[in-house]
């Protein structure tokens, strides 16, 4: 079976599993922090065991990265890696706000630039955005690309959780000169809808974001056609090591790139 056709299978399968538990007392529960420095929750553990449970199931033969479990070989010898955020957006998916999603990657090799297949999928809706190395972007079945028009109302997505007062002193002019700015609580599935058209600009200059959050959105962001850059502007790549942290930028076009940029350098 063709790799991207067991995320996408194993993504409904988390679906299928959470769709019931958000804003329940099941969802919650606290089991620690997981490998990725989080508290894990029920509905995390849940979500991961789906996706271990499979991959186990039709022997496929990996590492797994996951927020939660960290690092689980299921073979001597890997075809890869499946880059693992089962829930992206945990608060919002406890307390039952309908904005968190499952995040799927795989890789080649141990960088972000070696990913050739990723799923999103909208954990409140089943809505699915996917795509493949040099294949294009799909949300559900229909292609995707980013918004590359002059926009009628500018969105610009900004991650500013935990944000340091510098940060937040040099984001400053962004909120001042009238764009429209957003944060949902969940990144992976906030490129997605960048990918699909539905923001300008996404930027997340905090330091803190892991691989495991943004490894499927890196490649339906590039195969929308989007520009992803780390903070010195230059193209966005990784190791997919638990302790590495990016900040980046994702914008539709070098046009608005600049534009925003002028703002934050200010």
């Amino acid at each position: 079976m063709e790799v991207i056709k067991i995320l996408r299978e194993v993504s409904n399968k988390i679906y299928e599993n959470v769709k019931d538990l958000a804003g329940t007392e099941h969802a919650a529960g606290d089991f620690g922090r997981g490998a990725g420095g989080d508290i894990s929750r029920n509905i995390d553990i849940i979500a991961e065991k789906t996706v271990l449970d499979y991959l186990k199931e039709i022997n496929f033969e990996c590492v797994v990265l996951g927020e939660e479990c960290g690092r689980v070989e299921l073979s001597n010898n890997p075809k890869g890696y499946i880059i693992m955020d089962a829930i992206d957006g945990s608060a919002n998916a406890v307390r039952g706000v309908p904005f968190f999603c499952s995040s799927l990657a795989f890789a080649t090799e141990n960088k972000l630039s070696s990913i050739t297949d990723g799923v999103i999928t909208n954990l409140a809706n089943g809505e699915m955005y996917w795509a493949s190395k040099n294949k294009g972007s799909f949300f559900n079945d229909v292609q995707i690309k980013v918004h590359n028009k002059d926009p009628i109302y500018k969105i610009v997505g900004i991650n500013t959780s935990g944000a340091t007062t510098n940060l937040m002193k040099r984001l400053h002019p962004i909120f001042e000169n009238h764009n429209h700015t957003r944060h949902f609580g969940a990144n992976a599935l906030e490129m997605a809808l960048f990918a699909r058209g539905l923001m300008d600009v996404f930027i997340d200059l905090r330091d803190k974001i892991r691989i495991q959050d943004i490894a499927a959105g890196y490649l339906i962001v590039k195969e929308a056609g989007g520009l992803l850059l780390d903070s010195d502007l230059n193209p966005l790549d990784a190791d997919l090591s638990y302790e590495t942290r990016v900040s980046f930028i994702a914008a539709a076009n070098q046009k608005i790139l600049d534009e925003i940029m002028s703002q934050i350098n200010q």
